[in-house]
């Protein structure tokens, strides 16, 4: 009989004391929900690439505490659906507008055209695509190795410096290396409308060669253009035969003029007295 007394006293306790305890919990979650209110906004089910249309599928809802949250979130769905991925976005990344295209602006390339300016594809090879190295986010410079009209001689000159890669090929963004070459036969530039003619022209004139730069160097170098004969030292300029001249033909000059009955003078010294006599 006292044995099964404490058993239910021990029972109610323990009943008593997880109830107490529920609501201790409870209390607490209620008072930081009440410190901390949060907002539900979208974030990435998956990596997103660059070039990525928005679907349906890319993104879902998570709460945050909106002192943690940035400016551009996104709260709606149709605000999301269809924009173009213009930075790379990581999975539980918050989508943000920063890293989206304009709306209406499309997806893939085009959405990384901004305003103003163009995109133009050149064809190269492995040589002028500096191996492989030429990728999207880089910078290089164009030359231009012609011979320029009127001249005999190759020349190389520089047609636009520290121009913006968009694309290598097909590919919007470097590959998950990121230091691995990838060859191309296409590579395409963004550039001023002004500059697109320069490279449209430029391509058709000789042959297009990229130089790799740093990102960081932003120098513009005001550079002459590189002719064949400068680069071979110690050999002479060749000589041109100087032009004829003209013969000019010995012209006489005129016999002075004889005046008639015109008085004459001479003059006659005799020691130091000089005398004379006029005819």
């Amino acid at each position: 009989m006292n044995r099964n007394r404490l058993l239910m006293i021990g029972f109610i306790a323990l009943v008593m004391g997880a109830g107490v305890s529920f609501l201790v919990y409870h209390n607490l979650q209620g008072g930081r929900e009440k410190a901390a209110p949060g907002e539900d906004v979208f974030v990435a089910t998956d990596d997103l690439q660059v070039g990525t249309k928005i679907e349906d599928k890319d993104i879902k809802y998570a709460h945050f505490p909106s002192s943690v949250l940035p400016a551009g979130v996104f709260h709606r769905r149709d605000k999301l659906i269809g924009r173009g991925v213009i930075q790379p976005i990581f999975r539980g990344e918050w989508m943000l507008s920063s890293k989206l295209a304009g709306e209406n602006a499309g997806y893939g390339l085009p959405s990384l055209i901004p305003p103003g300016m163009r995109a133009v594809s050149v064809r190269v090879n492995d040589t002028s695509s500096v191996s492989g190295f030429v990728l999207p986010g880089t910078r290089v410079d164009v030359l231009l190795t012609g011979e320029p009209q009127g001249s005999n001689q190759t020349q190389t000159t520089t047609v636009l410096e520290n121009v913006a890669v968009l694309a290598n090929g097909t590919r919007l963004e470097r590959a998950a290396g990121g230091g691995e070459p990838v060859s191309a036969s296409v590579i395409t530039l963004l550039v001023s409308p002004d500059d697109a003619q320069k490279l449209t022209l430029a391509s058709n004139q000789g042959r297009i060669q990229l130089a790799l730069r740093n990102p960081l160097d932003t120098r513009q170098q005001d550079l002459m253009a590189a002719r064949a004969d400068l680069l071979y030292k110690g050999v002479p300029e060749p000589v041109r035969p100087a032009a004829p001249r003209p013969k000019v033909k010995p012209v006489a000059a005129p016999a002075p003029a004889v005046v008639p009955n015109a008085p004459f003078t001479i003059e006659i010294y005799k020691g130091t007295k000089l005398e004379k006599d006029s005819f």
